[in-house]
């Protein structure tokens, strides 16, 4: 049930991105970008700019909301806290002043084996820090802050945006430039022919879409090292906000886990959602995390 709540939610956010973009691409008096005389690359590049940045700042305008219903995320009410759910949020809150943060992040709790947290949200007043039932009984106070610090220093250091914004302008370019080759490739082929008939619009079309996987693997690349580089940022800064021995037993705590997985959050598109990553081999220059025998190593090595 809950597996097919996320897939429903996928769905829905895709036709919300779809539905946003076609409404922009109106307000732009887009229509189309080729005509009688080959491609018109002014409008080919409206087109993939509004397509790739509005996208993912559709994406990123929901991110919250989407995190709390995938999650099933329940946010504590500050005002009305007691016991364990009091402490994380004065936990949160003692940090987030620390990090520089004026407007608290909103707490939340789910349920999950897994020893995972996460931070999402548009803007840095807009955040929502969460963390699953399995690492609030697994990991100690001290602990506990590391991973909170860490957290705290993804909203603090505006990550959810940046990332936004190179995911972005990587969907703008590999649609850009799949359908300026994949023209270049048809038109070379028309060429060709004598009867100047050359390759359809399907088979263009074919030829686009096949250089779009290409070029978003290789898009995909780079956002995932961008990604593990601020990882090791924000570890820096929950050593900072939490102390580095806090934070390096945070760490060691999640190397100890690997075994404990949730089955309802195993999907690729949830590993944005997780604290450390599982991936080896070539697989893992597409890992949004580093391995955590780095992350310790560097965080050791900086300490000595």
């Amino acid at each position: 049930m809950q597996f097919a709540k996320r897939i429903f939610l996928f769905i829905l956010t895709n036709v919300l991105v779809m539905a946003t973009v076609s409404f922009l691409l109106n307000v732009f008096g887009f229509h189309g970008y080729l005509s009688a005389n080959g491609i018109d690359y002014s409008q080919l590049m409206i087109f993939c700019l509004v397509w790739g940045m509005g996208g993912a700042f559709v994406s990123l305008a929901i991110s919250r909301w989407m995190a709390k219903r995938m999650m099933g995320v329940v946010v504590i009410d500050p005002k009305r806290a007691t016991g364990y759910q009091a402490d994380l949020v004065e936990r949160v809150h003692r940090l987030s002043r620390s990090g520089g943060l004026t407007t608290m992040p909103e707490v939340g709790i789910y349920e999950s084996p897994e020893l995972n947290a996460f931070a999402t949200g548009p803007t840095k007043n807009r955040s929502l820090v969460a963390v699953s039932t399995g690492l609030l009984d697994r990991m100690s106070p001290e602990e506990l802050d590391g991973v909170l610090a860490h957290e705290i220093s993804h909203v603090a250091n505006g990550d959810m945006v940046t990332l936004t914004l190179l995911q972005g302008v990587v969907n703008a370019f590999v649609m850009f430039l799949a359908r300026a080759i994949a023209f270049a490739i048809a038109q070379a082929l028309r060429d060709r022919d004598e009867r100047g008939e050359g390759p359809s619009y399907l088979v263009q079309g074919i030829i686009t879409f096949v250089l779009e996987i290409a070029f978003m693997i290789l898009g995909s690349m780079v956002v995932a090292a961008f990604s593990r580089w601020r990882e090791f940022r924000a570890d820096a800064g929950g050593a900072r906000l939490a102390g580095r021995s806090a934070m390096v037993s945070a760490l060691q705590k999640l190397q100890k886990t690997y075994e404990i997985v949730d089955p309802n959050a195993g999907a690729p598109a949830m590993d944005a959602m997780k604290i450390s990553g599982h991936r080896a081999g070539w697989m893992a220059l597409f890992s949004s995390h580093p391995p955590l025998s780095t992350r310790i190593a560097r965080l050791e090595g900086a300490r000595s």
